[in-house]
């Protein structure tokens, strides 16, 4: 079987030369000793750069021949409800984001996350603007493994900014789904959220489906006795248990969502949408937890039939070691009793003038009733004590 990896294409910005020379001796801080990004954006490269795709929404509909520039996109979007700007972003570095920042407002220790980035799932409120970590997942087949992308989303009251450091999931099939449908768009910036929210979720189904097809393969090697299934269930139980960090914070975040839809007035059908993406949150969740159960007994199902199958050999080892030593008693038996004979006929046998009873009349018959007397004891004892 292949072996299992945990991949997570999440870069990580290095902190910037000029903060490292400001603090000389502090060395980086902990947030920036996380995992290397691959090399960052030039420092003087604009943010348009990294910009994906940007459009001005009024009523659910794209308006066109409007300027790419971010900021005179935010200055362009129409102070009135129904009109919002959406801009996506591609792992922008750090004097990107930050230009973004500034431009609509963002709260620092919410760019600050976003610049890092490998965060764990979670919804943060600062004043008018959410927050929200996702962590998107998706199984490759060939290789046996699921792969993890990161999105930030900042949602303001007129705007929507969305940070992706990885290449799944492809956010512009969202965009396209939510202009397919104008009047769920014109529910504004929470729309897109929820829209980005179910892309995500739907995700974790074929990953869920991967990750069950590996469990029923396991439990068939564990019953067949594959030596090579323990490493496989603990590749897997990794893997179960990042997934698992990836699905369980999203109940947490959904349900964040749902206590404010009286205090900031969600549309009711935009209400049963995200209560959906609930359930099918749940759902994986609930499967997840399953799978990790799943696995923690195959283990000891696993651990008890090899047990079995150690006991077993120990036992055939027991019981072939049981009849070499009776073999060995038996043959050192016989040895013992053809033994005394010879040496009493190794004795008489000796070619010396002067030896007792050596010209004695009956000196042969005594000879060999002392065999015969000498090896009728060994017998009768070694009988006795079973081993013959």
């Amino acid at each position: 079987m292949p072996q299992r990896r945990m991949r997570a294409w999440l870069p990580t910005l290095r902190t910037p030369a000029s903060s490292r020379r400001s603090h000389p001796a502090s060395g980086p801080a902990p947030e920036y000793s996380m995992d290397p990004r691959a090399e960052e954006t030039p420092r003087s490269a604009p943010v348009e750069d990294s910009v994906v795709d940007a459009a001005i929404y009024i009523d659910g509909r794209r308006q066109e021949g409007v300027p790419t520039g971010i900021t005179q996109l935010h200055q362009r979007v129409p102070r009135r409800p129904g009109a919002m700007a959406w801009i996506g972003l591609f792992q922008p570095s750090e004097s990107q984001l930050l230009a973004a920042a500034e431009e609509f407002g963002l709260h620092e220790l919410a760019v600050e996350d976003a610049i890092v980035a490998h965060q764990r799932p979670k919804l943060e409120r600062y004043g008018d603007t959410l927050f929200v970590v996702l962590r998107a997942a998706r199984y490759v087949d060939e290789v046996e493994e699921v792969r993890f992308g990161e999105i930030h989303l900042f949602v303001g009251a007129d705007f929507v900014l969305t940070v992706r450091h990885s290449q799944a999931p492809d956010l512009s099939v969202v965009r396209r789904r939510l202009e397919n449908a104008p009047e769920l768009l014109a529910q504004g910036p929470e729309a897109v959220l929820y829209a980005v929210l179910d892309a995500v979720v739907d995700g974790y189904a074929p990953v869920v489906a991967g990750l069950q097809n590996d469990i029923d393969e396991i439990e068939t090697q564990v019953f067949g006795r594959d030596p090579g299934v323990s490493r496989r269930i603990y590749e897997l139980s990794r893997e179960v248990i990042e997934f698992q960090r990836a699905t369980r914070p999203l109940l947490s975040i959904l349900e964040g969502l749902e206590a404010g839809f009286e205090k900031y007035g969600t549309d009711e059908e935009l209400q049963r949408y995200l209560r959906d993406v609930a359930d099918h949150a749940t759902t994986v969740a609930e499967r997840v937890d399953g799978f990790r159960q799943m696995l923690g007994n195959i283990l000891t199902v696993n651990a008890t039939l090899v047990s079995q199958a150690q006991n077993e050999e120990m036992k055939h080892l027991t019981e072939a070691s049981y009849a070499q030593s009776e073999e060995v008693k038996k043959i050192s038996s016989w040895a013992a009793i053809l033994f005394a004979p010879t040496v009493v006929g190794g004795i008489y046998g000796m070619n010396f003038d002067v030896m007792p009873e050596l010209h004695w009349a009956y000196g042969y018959p005594m000879a060999i009733a002392l065999m015969f007397m000498v090896s009728a004891i060994l017998y009768l004892v070694f009988k006795r004590r079973g081993w013959l």
